[in-house]
């Protein structure tokens, strides 16, 4: 838990509407932080109901940057509909936000989307992992020299990934996933991402090894989705829309 950070609760103080919940993503998540990694906070807000229903625009997603107390900050926030439409996708990304234990603010009803949100989960997120491993080795490969940041990014989407269509449960934490893994360089490369930047690119002779990597384990994920024993399709809009017709109307309980 980080909700006893005074500097990020300050921000989430000044957001203009009420808050469901805000956590950590990027690196901090995924466990491999520098120490100057930005500050990734994700969450979700709730548009009153007359701006919701209204005619004018209104502003379904909230994107701020800014450098408090010297640090980075990067917050984005969608609101409750938009949001909980996003998770009746194939969308991994908007699931680890939900069960991110890094959690800077929460309500009851964060509590509640917590349960509901296991019925988001399909066979189908199979192809929000490989599209985005493809994505980032894409960005690692164009890089000259490469660099140890995106090939972690890669390994953790793979194993989050493969993981999900194992146990159908959400881990981001590269670490935690290596546990289940025990792939035999990831603690390497994640000491050479902390210790900064002369070590935080890749010599040309190592790149072999981690292609051949990448395309075992797409093909091992491409296979977990194929035996997954996930369901084809959501079961949870029901109680998703149950959820966000009640915190529309009554809006969110205080801790």
């Amino acid at each position: 838990m980080v909700e006893s950070d005074t500097t990020l609760n300050s921000i989430v103080r000044e957001q203009p509407y009420p808050l469901l919940f805000v956590t950590l993503s990027g690196a901090h998540l995924y466990g491999f932080p520098s120490p100057d990694s930005d500050f990734d906070l994700r969450g979700v807000h709730v548009l009153p109901a007359q701006e919701a229903l209204g005619l004018g625009p209104c502003k379904e997603t909230i994107e701020r940057s800014q450098v408090r107390d010297g640090r980075e900050i990067d917050l984005v926030t969608h609101d409750v509909k938009k949001f909980f439409l996003l998770m009746l996708k194939k969308n991994g990304y908007v699931l680890e936000q939900v069960y991110s234990p890094l959690v800077v603010y929460s309500t009851p009803e964060h509590e509640e989307l917590k349960a509901v949100a296991a019925g988001c989960i399909t066979r189908y997120h199979l192809y929000h992992y490989l599209g985005f491993a493809e994505t980032q080795w894409k960005l690692l490969t164009k890089e000259s020299p490469p660099r140890v940041k995106p090939l972690l990014y890669v390994y953790r989407v793979l194993f989050t990934g493969i993981h999900l269509m194992r146990t159908g449960s959400v881990e981001a934490n590269l670490l935690r996933l290596n546990e289940v893994f025990r792939h035999p360089v990831i603690a390497d490369l994640v000491a050479r991402k902390l210790e900064g930047p002369e070590r935080a690119t890749l010599p040309d002779a190592e790149m072999p090894y981690h292609e051949a990597e990448y395309h075992r384990l797409r093909a091992e994920l491409a296979e977990a989705g194929r035996t997954s024993t996930l369901p084809e399709a959501p079961s949870a809009r029901a109680a998703l829309n149950d959820l966000l017709v009640c915190v529309r109307m009554n809006g969110v309980r205080r801790r």
